[in-house]
């Protein structure tokens, strides 16, 4: 990526919605090289999408806890399966595999502290291959929108 790249993403990184005649306005390049650019950041798999930020208490999803889950046996077949089931499942926002003491690290949110337990209880306890389960509580979430390039 050069550096003109790295702009076009950041800058639809803060507003997808900009129109390309905007975005090549602010770069200072021709409407026509900036859709080009666009373009070929997307062929290239740099952008992946374009999504809509939602507030989750606006939608009944005021509690957020990572939950980390220890699986056995610890074998591709188990953790394909497992992956699937917990993306699968409405509560969770994002699937983890990880190194270390654990196996998954799960991002779910839900309405309140009850819902999680349930969710929890319901959802998990009884899954054979999970051996051990632990959730936080996620007490406030600051997240950057832009993603630079690594140097």
């Amino acid at each position: 990526m050069d550096e003109l790249d790295a702009r076009i993403v950041d800058h639809l990184q803060r507003d997808a919605r900009i129109t390309n005649r905007e975005l090549a306005r602010i770069l200072g390049i021709a409407p026509s090289t900036c859709l080009e650019r666009v373009r070929l950041l997307r062929n290239r798999g740099v952008i992946t999408g374009y999504h809509a930020a939602v507030d989750l208490p606006a939608l009944n999803r005021s509690v957020q806890a990572f939950v980390a889950f220890q699986v056995r046996p610890l074998n591709r077949q188990v953790i394909e399966s497992f992956k699937a089931y917990a993306a699968g499942l409405p509560e969770v926002l994002s699937v983890f595999v990880v190194a270390g003491g654990d196996d998954f690290l799960l991002h779910v949110a839900l309405p309140d502290i009850d819902r999680l337990h349930t969710f929890l209880m319901d959802r998990f306890s009884e899954r054979r291959e999970v051996v051990n389960f632990r959730s936080s509580v996620i007490y406030q979430h600051v997240s950057s929108p832009v993603v630079t390039p690594a140097t």
